[in-house]
């Protein structure tokens, strides 16, 4: 059985390039084969402000988005987080989804996909590396980064170039080596 790589849509703003980005990755994800994928929009789940009572390592959750969120996150064995940086950090929809539950992250990979202006996401990335090795998720290497993101995106399709589409065949060969690997630490 492949393992189940989650791609996330980590921005929800309107008029967003995340989507088009996303579908791209998960489609190339697909072309690899090595991974059942699903694409999971942050949009579409549609978390609120963090409202659960009690702390989540307890996973004692009261709330049908959470109960939902939690099952997501606990079926997939690895993650790539599609993100654009906001304030030279993680989207806060991506902090909220992050903070959302605890033990599902736990001993699973993660890569990302970031875009945006000059620096490419990198900032954000950056931060967000700090959150999810909290939670246990072990950030690889490889990433695929798209600077002036706009230039690349036309009637709603994201183009890759050819070291875009390179280092994706790059970030799914690690991240299945990982997700394999790990495997054994979920139990």
């Amino acid at each position: 059985m492949s393992p189940v790589l989650d791609v996330i849509i980590a921005s929800t703003r309107p008029g967003r390039v995340g989507e088009p980005v996303g579908r791209w990755f998960a489609q190339a994800a697909r072309d690899h084969a090595g991974f059942d994928v699903r694409l999971v929009d942050l949009a579409e789940v549609g978390l609120p402000i963090y409202d659960e009572p009690n702390h989540p390592r307890l996973k004692q959750y009261v709330h049908e988005h959470t109960k939902r969120w939690s099952a997501i996150v606990e079926a997939a064995d690895a993650f790539v987080f599609v993100t654009p940086e906001y304030n030279f950090g993680p989207t806060p929809a991506l902090v909220n989804a992050l903070n959302y539950v605890y033990q599902e992250w736990a001993y699973k990979p993660a890569a990302f996909v970031s875009y945006g202006g000059i620096s490419g996401g990198l900032r954000g990335v950056q931060m967000a590396k700090q959150i999810i090795t909290t939670l246990r998720i072990a950030p690889i290497g490889e990433a695929v980064t798209i600077p002036m993101v706009a230039k690349q995106v036309e009637n709603g399709v994201f183009t890759p170039n050819d070291m875009q589409k390179t280092s994706a065949t790059a970030v799914l060969d690690e991240l299945l080596r990982w997700a394999e690997a790990m495997r054994p630490l979920r139990g």
